[in-house]
Order: structure tokens, then sequence, then C-alpha cells
């Protein structure tokens, strides 16, 4: 069920799903039923309370909304990045190429959580650097951060024009394998981090070359996978 999971602090699990959780987004054309078996055995696995994951509407926006005490059943929020100020709300962000990263961080009410979608847009418009700036508005310290699977350097082919727009992003510039113009939004996320004093891991797997990760640009129309941070009861 999980390509990846870690411990985060003060007993927080971080993880990433693979295919063999099935698709867990609700928007690409899926059976509704289906998606929330799968979210609820998702939950068991994780150790939470039923129907308490928490997951957003994703748009490629820098938008940050915080996750407060309503269940998932209640209105989903519009943004790419969701916070919780004490770590109360198990987290979810779903993804099949662009970048899954998981947040925590003390802070005076718990450990401040967040989790975010980075793909090119988002990652030029701020969206990372939107979500620790939230999180230390929340007073999270000693921010760490978990970068997941996404398509690679070497895979994400893009035309010369959108390359240049991110010609500021430090690492975003590659070239694909057949050498083509290309973006490394891994490297690009990992010196965003880096440059905002968070202590970053990078989980291994590229979207496009793993079959056991969904990706939109080797299959679409596909699935979702999700990042995930919590606390098991």
């Amino acid at each position: 069920m999980f390509w990846w999971e870690g411990q985060g602090p003060e007993g927080f699990r971080v993880a990433f799903t693979d295919t063999s959780a099935g698709n867990l987004a609700l928007h690409v054309g899926d059976d509704s039923a289906a998606v929330r078996s799968r979210r609820s055995a998702l939950e068991v696995h994780m150790g939470i309370a039923p129907a308490s994951l928490r997951f957003m509407e994703q748009v490629h926006s820098a938008e940050v909304a915080v996750a407060g005490p309503a269940p998932a059943a209640e209105e989903v929020p519009v943004a790419d990045a969701l916070l919780s100020p004490d770590g109360s709300a198990p987290l979810a962000v779903m993804v099949a190429d662009c970048l899954p990263v998981l947040f925590a961080g003390p802070g005076p009410h718990g450990v401040v959580t967040a989790a975010a979608h980075a793909g090119r847009r988002g990652l030029i418009d701020g969206i990372l650097s939107n979500t620790v700036a939230a999180m230390r508005s929340a007073g999270a310290a000693r921010i760490q951060a978990w970068i997941g699977p996404g398509v690679c350097g070497r895979c994400y082919e893009v035309p010369a024009e959108m390359r240049a727009e991110a010609s500021h992003l430090p690492g975003a510039a590659s070239q694909t394998s057949w050498g083509t113009p290309a973006l490394d939004l891994p490297a690009a996320a990992l010196s965003q981090l880096q440059g905002l004093n968070v202590s970053v891991e990078a989980i291994p797997g590229c979207t496009m070359e793993e079959p056991e990760l969904f990706s939109h640009r080797r299959d679409a129309p596909t699935g979702r996978f999700a990042g995930l941070i919590w606390q098991p009861r």
C-alpha cells in the first residue's frame, strides 16, 4: 500500500501510497463509491479514525488552507497546501507526476504539519515558500520536509519557453534523457526548501519510470496516489 513510509517528530508518520492502494481521487472519472472505499481502507491501514483524512481540491495555485476540526465529509478547501496547526488532522495530498511534499515542525500546541502539491506552476508561484511561511506563522520550528516521488528531470519534457519561465528557480533547468528541454521539479523543490532553512529528505521514485506509481503523463487518464502525514491513534 505504501511506496515509502517513515518517521516524523513525536510519533508522527509520513508516507506515500502506490498503485496497490488504488486511485484515491474523486475527479478522474473513477467510481466514487470505489474511491471512498479505498480511502476508508487507507484510514484503517494508517490507524486513524474513519472519515478523518483531510483532502484538498487542488488547482495548481499557491494557496495554503488551514484544516479545521471538521471531518473530511465537510466542504473540501480549494488550495494546494493544507496545514494543521496542532497536527490533529491527518493530511493528504494527491499527485500523479507533480510533487507531494509533507512537512512537520514542533509548535506551541503540538506538531505543526502540512501537505503541499508542488507542480511546475506551484513551484514558480511559491507554494512551498507560502507553506513554510504559514507553518512559521503558526509557531513551527525546526521544520522537516519530505519530497515524495514525482516526474524526474530526465523525463519531464517541456517546451524551451516553459523551461525559461522557471529559470529563476535553482536546479529547475534540465534536459531529458533523449536531449530535449526539461524541468527537474525535485531538484527545484529541494533547492527552495534548503534555501528556507528546512531540513529535507527526498524520496526516490520517478512516476514516469515506475509502474507502481500513477503518472498522468504516461497513462492519462489515470489515478492519483497520495502523500500522507498523521499521528496514529
